[in-house]
């Protein structure tokens, strides 16, 4: 079982414990190397970093930068980034200034389709206003009994042909690798059989030009043990790596208890053929 844990989420983005609170989850369920990735923002890492410090974890300085790639939305992980870098910086800012127009857009859509005052709900899901996203809605839309779980409100509200689905302009992929790169990060392609299910999914022709694209621009790891990930896809994208001269990275994607595929903490090890991110983050 694996004892590290690059991908994980914070209440600066979209998760539902503080920085510390993470670490502390991270620790308590054996975790000795952890990445804080939240979504287009660092806020959280120095709480993240003294708090692991004091528990005497490796921490990794981490970020998860949304992305628009031909018509699909992808998200890249920065490892052992530079969170003073200026151009990540500011990066950053740019991606997150549109957060707030899209969440009202995203509630317009969902007062048309009867469900009124869902902004309002949801702004007080979100720890950080500024981050506001589709999380939040979803647990505001389960609080009021629209549906279950979160999961569910995803997949009757806020996917791709759904009424509270509102489409975005990410950074360039070009971007987001040379923001990750220029402050001396690893970048790490996450959870990639996200992107080859559902509507609008790309096929194994497409995620060859994506890969392709990625390792071109200088992207250097593949997230193969992943908690949307399936086993039988840890293979599948061990192969990828394996064929694009990729690292393999893992994570759990961990958002809260009881909202994420996986806690955090006792991961399935990667498959054999796989060279682990960790040996250049060591």
């Amino acid at each position: 079982m694996l004892d590290y844990d690059l991908h994980c989420h914070s209440n600066v983005s979209d998760g539902t414990l503080t920085p510390a609170e993470v670490v502390d989850r991270a620790y308590s369920r054996g975790v000795k190397v952890l990445a804080l990735t939240d979504h287009d923002d660092v806020d959280g890492l120095d709480e993240a970093r003294a708090r692991a410090r004091e528990l005497d974890m490796k921490f990794v300085n981490g970020v998860e930068i949304s992305v628009t790639w031909r018509k699909h939305t992808l998200h890249i992980v920065g490892l052992d980034i530079d969170p003073e870098y200026e151009p990540l910086k500011n990066g950053l800012l740019s991606v997150r200034s549109g957060r707030t127009e899209r969440a009202m857009r995203m509630s317009e859509e969902l007062a048309r389709a009867g469900i009124g005052g869902v902004y309002q709900g949801a702004v007080k899901f979100a720890h950080n206003p500024n981050m506001i996203g589709r999380t939040h809605f979803a647990r505001y839309l389960v609080e009021a009994g629209h549906c279950k779980d979160v999961k569910s409100v995803f997949n009757r509200y806020l996917v791709t042909g759904k009424p509270g689905y509102v489409p975005h302009q990410w950074a360039t992929l070009t971007d987001a690798i040379g923001w990750i790169i220029g402050s001396g990060g690893i970048a790490v392609l996450a959870h990639p059989g996200r992107y080859m299910a559902g509507k609008n999914s790309m096929g194994k022709k497409t995620m060859r030009e994506l890969l392709v694209e990625f390792s071109t621009l200088g992207g250097r790891a593949l997230e193969v043990v992943t908690g949307s990930h399936t086993p039988e896809q840890y293979i599948e994208f061990a192969r990828y790596a394996e064929e694009f001269n990729l690292l393999s990275s893992c994570g759990s994607d961990f958002h809260g208890p009881g909202e994420s595929h996986r806690d955090m903490g006792r991961l399935p090890d990667l498959p054999l053929i796989c060279k682990s991110v960790l040996q250049v983050l060591q």
